[in-house]
């Protein structure tokens, strides 16, 4: 378990905490939390320093951002076992961030002049064509991430990196339970010559609610409940903010489906990173041909998963005990209730924050975990009758992260795809969405609002949009001005009314309406 910021008897937060692995016991390291009180301070440099930042231009921000790639790819062994260290992940889980962080970084370095420019846009109306319109992108000076501790490179920086594109300075408020594979990433920016537009806020709520307060955008990671309050409080200000929040994955395998694949897709969306994975497969409903099939591939897969931190492990523990806690509460709560656990069901005695790979069965709605957002080793399989079925249950969540459908008919996937209440859906792959840097990741309902990286939407998120209107000739100047005749202005009026409405009559004669 990881130690946060204690509060010491005379009420002020402890300044240094102890960091231990949740897998071993053993200390990680030791961080220097920060004073809430010093933030507006940090903030104010953050901000100086972004003038700066911004004059240089998306080709000379671009350079700074490749050598950033270029040392994150040098130092990807040190950040990987302080990954395993601080967070008691198995070497495969650790090998993931630092080569998505990368490929962010190289997809925005080519984009980010194009997505930045200003754009012409056309006239509504042929009579305003006179004018020129520009819509121009002005990064916001200073964005606050805060970042969850289950992915703490790859979260952290798949959000850094489109406002560092973009021209923005950045504080990042890394999870009081993972921080000190951010002060990695800080000394790897200054090491590859950033300025001083990247900054740490080290700590738990209060430093938290002290990084909205100075934010002029928040992109926040984690759960729904939390999301809420950094929503609330960044409404004092009328802060906008991009939630990215929790999620109760649905996976749906047809009776056509390729079923050793979709199983071995299951188990990997489930178990990996001990299922603390937003877009983690969280529940899956398989049509009945196939359910029996399905669930004896999913359980052959699962008994062959070795659970550990380190080398050699399929996954790791859970970041501490109150994530063991939520994932023992959903499997015995379901099994007092009737389902069964095929695999795993009860803790393992040892040390470590370890819960086994665990498979359930004859499971419902009426059931947390099938509802709740478990995030832990946790497989619950459901049976349906009908496609329609399986459709209607997977949009019964108050979630809409993303989905998966399994079918050897890529088409009839498609149909059921776009009927599903989420941000994402994968056909007969599950998380794969995440590597698609073209396309924007978001959740619906309280899943989030908004989304994150995503093509030029990634960059101009962080942007505020500014239009700058140019005259193309001095003619017809002034025309609906106040020093014009009454007779000048009602014709003007009319001859607006009239060509406005051309194209609504045109429409309607063509419908026959």
């Amino acid at each position: 378990m990881t130690a946060t910021p204690e509060v010491a008897s005379s009420g002020k937060t402890a300044t240094t905490g102890t960091i231990i692995n949740p897998a071993t016991g053993d200390v990680a390291g030791r961080v220097q939390w920060t004073d809430p009180a010093d933030i507006p301070a940090i903030a104010a440099g953050l901000r100086a320093a972004q003038r700066g930042w911004e004059q240089r231009g998306p080709k000379g921000r671009a350079r700074v951002l490749a050598r950033y790639a270029t040392w994150l790819g040098e130092h990807r062994d040190e950040i990987e076992r302080l990954l395993i260290d601080e967070t008691g992940k198995s070497t495969v889980d650790a090998a993931q961030e630092v080569p998505l962080a990368i490929m962010i970084l190289s997809y925005y370095i080519k984009t980010m002049e194009k997505a930045l420019a200003p754009e012409t846009r056309p006239a509504a109306l042929p009579f305003l064509a006179i004018k020129k319109i520009t819509v121009h992108y002005r990064p916001r000076a200073l964005v606050s991430i805060i970042a969850p501790w289950n992915y703490p490179v790859a979260n952290a920086l798949m959000d850094a990196i489109g406002a560092l594109a973009a021209g923005c300075a950045v504080l990042l408020k890394p999870s009081e339970r993972t921080p000190l594979t951010a002060e990695v990433l800080l000394r790897g920016w200054q090491e590859s010559g950033g300025s001083d537009v990247l900054a740490l806020a080290q700590g738990a709520r209060e430093v938290s609610e002290a990084v909205i307060d100075v934010a002029d955008y928040i992109q926040f990671t984690g759960s729904s409940a939390t999301g809420t309050k950094v929503m609330e409080r960044a409404a004092r200000r009328l802060t906008p903010v991009s939630l990215e929040l929790g999620g109760k994955d649905p996976l749906i395998v047809l009776e056509d489906a390729d079923i050793e694949l979709a199983a071995n897709a299951a188990v990997w969306g489930a178990m990996f990173n001990a299922g603390q994975t937003c877009v983690s497969t969280e529940r899956v409903y398989v049509l009945e041909p196939v359910y029996d099939e399905f669930v004896a591939a999913v359980v052959r897969a699962v008994k062959a998963l070795d659970v550990g931190a380190g080398d050699g492990k399929h996954f790791g523990a859970l970041i501490d005990e109150a994530q063991v806690a939520v994932t023992e509460r959903h499997v015995n709560d379901a099994v007092a209730a009737g389902a069964r656990a095929l695999t795993g069901g009860k803790r393992p005695s040892g040390p470590g924050s370890f819960y086994p790979p665990t498979v359930l069965v004859d499971v419902d709605h009426s059931m947390a975990a099938m509802t709740e957002e478990t995030f832990g080793p946790t497989l619950p399989i459901m049976k349906v009758a009908t496609v329609a079925e399986a459709i209607r249950l997977a949009n019964d969540s108050p979630y809409g992260l993303s989905a998966a459908v399994f079918s050897k008919d890529v088409n009839r996937a498609k149909d059921i795809a776009v009927q599903l209440d989420c941000g994402a859906v994968n056909i007969n792959d599950v998380i794969s969405n995440l590597m698609c840097t073209t396309a924007p990741m978001g959740g619906w309902k309280t899943s989030g609002i908004g989304a994150r990286f995503g093509g030029a939407d990634g960059i101009r998120k962080f942007c505020r949009q500014e239009t700058v209107v140019v005259p193309r000739t001095s003619a017809g100047a002034g025309g609906n001005y106040y020093n014009n005749s009454l007779k000048t202005l009602t014709r003007m009026n009319r001859l607006m009314t009239t060509l406005a409405l051309a194209r609504p009559k045109r429409t309607l004669k063509g419908t026959g309406t």
